[in-house]
């Protein structure tokens, strides 16, 4: 531990906790705690199930999904992501799957494992983990009621960068994908 690092007692010690929303999706959470200077502070966090962002690559580019974002009311693009809130402690893998054919319709031969990141940890406990499907058969997307009007189409690598410089793609925890998938490209050929 370097001489600066205060170490554990600087850390937050949370005195009290109430749940003050819950619904299917979220459970927002009320904290009371005591500082390392010994005042009472107050911190709000998101809780929200894990889920996955899936990257289906083939012929030097991505299969992406546009869809409408009801909370920033607008349509993006971005890669399948998903989440189970009934099967919170579901196979990444299988969660990744079901989310590449529920949204896109393919199948993939092979999930190959990125990372795992937090998308907000100020606020929010939960992370998501990155996959890529490669060896992709196309089949018949099955979108759940909220995703009414998803549409998957192939873009080549340098569209996608683009479609980034353009505004089209504001999804963080895609272009948080994307910095991982160039970092691991030569390991595995892509």
């Amino acid at each position: 531990m370097p001489a600066d690092d205060p170490g554990p007692a600087a850390e937050l010690v949370t005195t009290s906790s109430a749940v003050v929303y819950s619904n299917r999706w979220i459970k927002v959470r009320e904290d009371q705690t005591l500082r390392p200077d010994g005042s009472m502070g107050v911190y709000g966090v998101v809780h929200k199930a894990d889920f996955v962002l899936v990257m289906p690559f083939a012929d030097g580019g991505f299969y992406l999904v546009e869809q409408y974002r009801y909370a920033v009311r607008g349509r993006y693009w971005e890669f399948p992501q998903g989440a189970s809130e009934d099967s919170p402690g579901i196979d990444p893998v299988l969660l990744a799957r079901a989310e590449l054919a529920e949204e896109t319709g393919l199948t993939a031969a092979t999930l190959t494992p990125l990372g795992w990141l937090f998308p907000s940890y100020g606020f929010c406990d939960h992370g998501f983990h990155i996959m890529v499907a490669t060896g992709l058969t196309p089949g018949q997307a099955r979108p759940e009621p909220d995703e009414v009007g998803m549409r998957s189409e192939w873009f080549s690598e340098a569209a996608v960068w683009q479609l980034i410089a353009d505004g089209k793609i504001t999804d963080a925890h895609t272009v948080a994908a994307l910095g991982l998938f160039q970092h691991h490209r030569a390991a595995f050929g892509w």
